[in-house]
């Protein structure tokens, strides 16, 4: 299956299973300032999960365009993206735990035919201090669903990451525990950080093995929650069952939900047998056309390749979501996915404009299921060439500029006047300094912070002697 039919096959499933598809709700949260995007499924659904009824019932599922932006910097591996789509299936007071796995493990095993033999899981090991067991619900469960298709089934004794790097995974271990920093669910991020009045509880990652081959040793001994790369998380399914009180306690909710989220590009990848997301049918299209606009090789320049066909494919949707190149917020995200787009491909020999090329690509592979983007495919078009075409100029002079501090040290100062003369972004300045073997000053952000300010002083002063003025003729 591609990933088109892994996400049309997904929603049909649920539906068939009793659940209303709803509409994808925008990049930009509405009504929501606390954050610049939507980053996962269930955000623009947090008042329905914290208690309000859903106008279209207590099952719900649908597959959610999400940005990352945090990710940026980790863009480049195989695994990372800061545009993706996460599928995505709750249950508002209905099914819980039982009913979730299962229908979860069929979907991975009978219709995108994942063999169970490489499908691993994690639940949470509990927390004794503040009155929360483990779950052995959810475990038994997975033990269980494991054993009647013929697959290991043992279930391990792991605290913490750590543990696992010292042990690794033993024969016959299919279902680990881990703390709170890993299988708890809340907003704050952990057990420790959850907030008050907020739903939370205990969650089970579902992680796909392609062989140890993938292990990194520099990361230990494989196990699920390693960052070595035997073992990619797939999906996740948070049972919102506690409450926490003022008094910092926890308590159980009289009305319990389940917050799927799983990622369709990491499925899909899984499906195909490849580590690599970037080898699945709504990104290797993209790869194919810089392969040909550069002539060289994804093999080759492989980091390269990646940032730029993700950062393309996250600023497209963006323009389709009515976003903006600017210098706030989310015009801002947006303007640095284009400009480094734009600076690694010249480092791969195109010169000359080339979203022209790529972005018709990335709207082509979304038009058949995001009837908008087929809509607005000329306006996005439009508007990511007029932008590459007004910072083409602004690059060839900050490179040059940058060039020659090589062999010296690149300060905030430095990186201060490549903005403010040349209007080269921080960001960029740092990265391509160093992409270029240029030191870059540990205190650089101090710094600029620091030029910064002062120009706004002077800036601050010169109006108020302009306010003075002189006399009028």
């Amino acid at each position: 299956m591609d990933a088109h039919d892994i996400r049309n096959s997904y929603l049909a499933f649920l539906e068939k299973n009793g659940h209303t598809v709803i509409d994808r709700a925008p990049l930009v949260p509405r009504g929501d300032t606390s954050t610049l995007f939507n980053g996962s499924g269930m955000q623009s659904l947090l008042p329905y999960l914290l208690g309000a009824e859903h106008p279209a019932g207590q099952r719900l599922t649908d597959s959610q365009p999400c940005v990352r932006a945090q990710d940026i910097d980790d863009v480049g591996d195989n695994r990372h993206t800061t545009f993706f789509e996460m599928l995505g299936n709750w249950s508002l007071g209905d099914y819980f735990k039982e009913e979730q796995i299962r229908q979860f493990f069929t979907f991975l095993v009978d219709i995108v035919g994942l063999d169970p033999e490489h499908i691993y899981v994690t639940c949470f090991i509990g927390d004794p201090a503040n009155g929360i067991p483990r779950d052995d619900e959810a475990a038994g469960i997975w033990a269980t669903v494991f054993g009647e298709r013929g697959v290991s089934n043992g279930i391990a004794e792991i605290g913490s990451q750590e543990d696992g790097d010292r042990r690794g995974v033993l024969p016959g271990e299919r279902v680990f525990f881990y703390d709170g920093g890993e299988n708890w669910w809340s907003r704050g991020g952990s057990l420790e950080a959850t907030p008050i009045g907020d739903p939370c509880g205990p969650d089970s990652e579902v992680f796909y093995d392609f062989g140890a081959a993938h292990q990194d040793p520099a990361y230990g001994k494989a196990h699920p929650a390693s960052d070595g790369g035997q073992f990619m998380e797939i999906g996740n399914q948070v049972f919102m069952q506690y409450r926490r009180l003022p008094d910092g306690s926890f308590e159980e909710l009289a009305k319990r939900n389940v917050d799927f989220g799983g990622g369709l590009e990491r499925i899909a990848a899984a499906s195909i047998g490849s580590d690599d997301v970037f080898r699945i049918s709504l990104l290797w299209p993209i790869i194919a056309k810089l392969e040909e606009l550069t002539g060289r090789s994804y093999d080759d320049e492989t980091a390269s390749m990646r940032i730029i066909a993700d950062h393309l494919r996250g600023a497209t949707f963006l323009a389709v979501d009515g976003v903006r190149p600017s210098n706030k917020e989310q015009g801002y995200v947006m303007r640095r996915l284009l400009r480094r787009a734009i600076r690694l491909a010249l480092s791969l020999g195109l010169t000359e404009n080339f979203f022209s090329e790529i972005v018709p690509v990335i709207a082509d592979l979304y038009a058949a299921d995001y009837p908008e983007v087929a809509a607005s495919r000329d306006e996005v078009v439009a508007v990511l060439v007029k932008e590459e075409n007004s910072f083409r100029r602004t690059l060839e002079g900050g490179l040059v500029a940058l060039a020659e501090y090589q062999g010296g040290t690149l300060t905030g100062t430095d990186v201060f006047r490549l903005s403010d003369t040349h209007g080269f972004p921080k960001e960029l300045s740092v990265e391509e300094a160093r992409r270029l073997g240029i030191e870059v000053a540990a205190d650089w952000e101090a710094a600029f912070a620091e030029a910064l300010e002062e120009q706004r002083a002077r800036s601050r002063g010169a109006t108020r002697l302009g306010a003075a003025g002189l006399p009028h003729a």
